[in-house]
């Protein structure tokens, strides 16, 4: 939220220009030791990441909005090099990659913009946003000082930044973007590089320096960062951070708000209690800029996700969900923190700071400014509350918890109490047509006879090569090659095998024209052996292997070197009693052949002169490997989310209406262990395997569709199953809300909303001290005189309604002193 009545003098300039751009009023943005400055005034800054290429143009306003709403002053956006750089000196800035669109969006709400340049970006995005065909360059090294490498960073950087110059998106120009970045957590690495990382690290900061932008830059996760860079903290918990320069101010750029999902892992959740909580303590400790990462997720749409092994949900247990609705009650908890925090800005960032310890992890921090003061009460413990004394007034802090009081009298907020309702989604049916009896397929086999029986590719080498030699052209490459044996071949006998050193990515293997197998890894799993018994013959032997990665490597040190496809070596294992002899076929002639058929005919464009031809209607194969169905569709009635339910199908890609959903793997479970029934305790530190759900099942069986992929009345539905799948089992559906619980402690008010559909009934409503959780709650030992449930009815019929938590409301309690009091209510929607 921007508060523009410290500088008067240019609001009503500025206003127009967020939304005509008809004048342009420099903004002059400048830091020090204690806080970022907008035109000479110290500001905390509440941002939010929303990546731009996860989500579709029409979803941009609806997210910016919902992000001022929530109290952000900021949205922060990586800047995608391979998406826009697909080729070199080619240039893509069109759809959802139209990044000055997006940073019009975000100034036309009235917010400020963060621009992380890198080009590196890691984000699970595929080979870490950097493209491809820089890594074939000649005597390129990547992120080190290298000129090669150096000139191409320059390049695209200066490219970038001359296009926000010319738009005048800069603060400095009258736009809303107020810091930059280069690089992207090379702290964690640089080590590896040596003294050429360390130069590599100067030289980006002189390179960004001399592109004269007027607005600060930027290094997250660098401790040796340059003097004229800002040094900031990435992680799940950043007020113990201290930033490299004492006239740097303390900067958060990515508070994890839960995790990344890979294939076979499970559903990561980071509780609402403890984001709030690290935040909290973050300003408690003279923190003046925090961004969520994410505070969108959104979709790796396409081939986008990288890892390898990242799903195609990027929800990240973001404040605003897949579909870009709040995610409650982490959204509105936030909003509740962010509120608080702009009301005492001028205090924190200009006050004098003092601090009380209590002992056992419990303090009080003390900002005072001009006769008036604000306090924080923190307690680190993760099991035991805290009672303190503080000007004659006993407080209690619970467990793992903050308390702020704006004027060190009275607490308006605890990072532990949440007051925000509970969403639950459901998923409900496409009332446009009976699904999915409705749905007839079409299909047609992948045509691979001239690959897997005649051999014939593209290009051919006496290597295996590195499947990132096609510049990621497509996820999939053949490799093929002719071995000739013979009865008299020092290697032939009855017990022969294929060996075939793999990446972790998928192989499947033919051999003669028969299928003999397939295998592949896991997120965490780099290489493997595979071997399988083959019969083979006298005479000439067709060997052809079916690469298929899953993202390419984003992270780490030099995890531009890691190897994708089938690097070798590639063997014919013969075995004779205890003898055993081996045929290395890496220096064979192997052909290569990029990509599918299906693929360059673009059988999912939904251009009938382009995909028309050989689809049967007949005899729907089930469980068919490298084989492609269609179907058409209704669009669900509505305006709420659409999935897809891929449930029952193996591996492959999908298309609506010839735009991609990504990749799709419902046949990957995940992990059985680590889930419980239990709620979540968000006492003591966070970890991403800490809070999980969905054990034992499909890692992602919902994908999303955005709206505007879709018609108003038929959709084309297309999909290449890579393993075989049964497709009469897919379905459309949308997401709702079902219910929503509201919780709010005495004197404070809740809101339930059901998000666009209407209240339809009371399930449970109590104001006392009720027990339990979200859809299991019971009365407590103590209860209002007056009846809850009927006084909650009147919300009945509204899409929305607003409670008080009073006794003047539900009429006195029999609570004993003590206990905290509160009104619990859930409705259905």
């Amino acid at each position: 939220m921007m508060n523009f009545s410290k500088i008067p003098l240019i609001v009503l300039c500025f206003s127009v220009v967020l939304t005509l751009n008809s004048c342009s009023l420099a903004i002059q943005v400048s830091h020090d030791g204690r806080g970022i400055k907008i035109n000479g005034e110290r500001r905390i800054i509440l941002s939010g990441a929303i990546h731009y290429p996860r989500s579709t143009v029409d979803m941009w306003p609806d997210l910016i909005k919902k992000s001022k709403a929530g109290g952000l002053d900021a949205i922060e956006t990586y800047v995608f090099w391979n998406a826009h750089e697909p080729r070199r000196r080619h240039y893509d800035f069109t759809g959802n990659l139209d990044l000055i669109r997006f940073i019009k969006t975000v100034q036309s709400e009235g917010l400020y913009a963060v621009l992380r340049i890198g080009p590196y970006v890691c984000a699970e995005w595929n080979y870490g946003g950097f493209p491809v065909w820089l890594h074939n360059l000649p005597g390129v090294e990547l992120r080190t000082a290298n000129d090669v490498f150096m000139n191409e960073m320059r390049n695209f950087t200066t490219f970038i930044v001359d296009l926000m110059k010319r738009e005048k998106l800069f603060a400095s120009q009258g736009g809303p973007i107020i810091l930059a970045q280069i690089e992207n957590e090379y702290g964690n690495i640089n080590e590896i590089y040596g003294d050429a990382g360390q130069a590599y690290v100067n030289w980006c900061a002189n390179m960004a320096e001399s592109l004269d932008i007027g607005v600060p830059w930027f290094m997250c996760q660098e401790k040796d960062a340059p003097q004229s860079m800002i040094n900031t903290c990435n992680g799940f918990y950043c007020d113990q951070f201290t930033p490299n320069n004492p006239n740097s101010p303390k900067m958060w750029t990515e508070n994890w708000t839960g995790w990344f999902k890979s294939w076979g892992g499970k559903d990561p959740r980071r509780t609402a209690e403890d984001l709030a909580f690290a935040v909290a303590r973050f300003f408690q400790n003279g923190g003046t800029f925090q961004n969520y990462y994410m505070y969108h997720g959104g979709t790796n749409f396409g081939r986008t996700a990288g890892g390898p092994y990242i799903t195609t949900t990027y929800d990240y247990d973001a404040p605003l969900d897949e579909y870009g609705h709040p995610s409650q009650p982490k959204y509105g908890h936030l909003k509740e923190l962010h509120d608080v925090l702009h009301s005492i800005e001028k205090t924190l960032t200009y006050g004098n700071i003092s601090t009380i310890h209590y002992g056992h992890k419990v303090y009080a921090t003390i900002y005072a400014l001009n006769g008036t003061s604000s306090c924080f009460f923190g307690n680190a413990n993760s099991t035991s509350d805290a009672t303190i004394r503080y000007k004659g007034v006993e407080y209690k802090i619970p467990a793992w918890s903050v308390s702020i009081l704006p004027d060190c009298k009275n607490e308006v907020y605890n990072t532990a109490k949440v007051n925000a309702p509970t969403t639950v989604k459901v998923k409900m049916s496409n009332e446009a047509e009976n699904e999915p009896i409705a749905l007839k397929w079409s299909w047609r086999p992948e045509e691979v006879d001239d690959t897997v029986v005649h051999g014939k590719g593209n290009f051919s080498a006496r290597q295996i090569l590195d499947q990132k030699v096609i510049n990621d052209a497509s996820d999939y490459l053949w490799y093929m090659t002719r071995v000739h044996l013979d009865r008299n071949d020092y290697i032939w006998s009855r017990n022969m095998s294929l060996r075939v050193n793999g990446t972790g990515h998928i192989v499947h293997a033919f051999v003669n024209g028969h299928y003999i197998g397939s295998q592949w890894g896991g997120y965490d799993v780099s290489n493997y052996v595979f071997e399988k018994n083959v019969k083979l013959k006298p005479g000439k032997n067709q060997i052809t292997l079916l690469s298929a990665t899953i993202g390419l490597q984003n992270y780490g040190p030099k995890f531009d070197l890691v190897q994708a496809g089938l690097p070798g070596p590639i063997e014919i294992i013969g075995r004779k009693g205890d003898e055993t002899i081996i045929k290395d076929l890496s220096k064979h002639k192997w052909s290569y052949k990029v990509g599918l058929n299906g693929l360059d005919n673009e059988l999912f464009d939904e251009d009938e002169e382009k995909s028309a031809g050989q689809w049967e209607s007949e005899n729907l194969p089930i469980n068919r490997k490298l084989t492609w169905y269609k179907t058409t569709f209704k669009a669900p009635l509505g305006e709420e989310p659409v999935v897809v339910d891929l449930q029952g199908l193996g591996k492959g890609l999908v298309w609506v209406n010839g735009n991609s959903l990504g990749r799709y793997w419902p046949s990957y479970l995940a992990d059985e262990d680590g889930c419980s029934s239990e709620p979540c305790d968000y006492r003591g530190h966070y970890e991403s395997d800490k809070c999980v759900s969905n054990c034992g099942q499909p890692t992602q069986r919902w994908y999303h569709v955005p709206r505007s992929f879709m018609n108003e009345d038929v959709n084309e539905l297309v999909l290449f199953e890579e393993f075989g799948g049964n497709p009469t089992m897919v379905n459309f559906k949308t997401v709702g809300v079902g219910s929503v619980c509201g919780n709010a402690y005495e004197n404070k008010t809740i809101e339930l909303s059901c998000q666009g559909r209407t209240i339809s009934a009371i399930k449970f409503a109590s104001f006392g001290d009720p027990q339990g959780t979200c859809g299991s709650f019971q009365k407590g030992t103590c209860e209002s005189e007056n009846d809850p449930i009927s006084i909650a009815q009147a919300c009945v019929g509204k899409e929305s309604c607003v409670l008080s938590a009073s006794e003047s409301v539900f009429g006195a309690t029999s609570c004993e002193d003590g206990i905290s009091k509160r009104l619990v209510v859930e409705a259905l929607c």
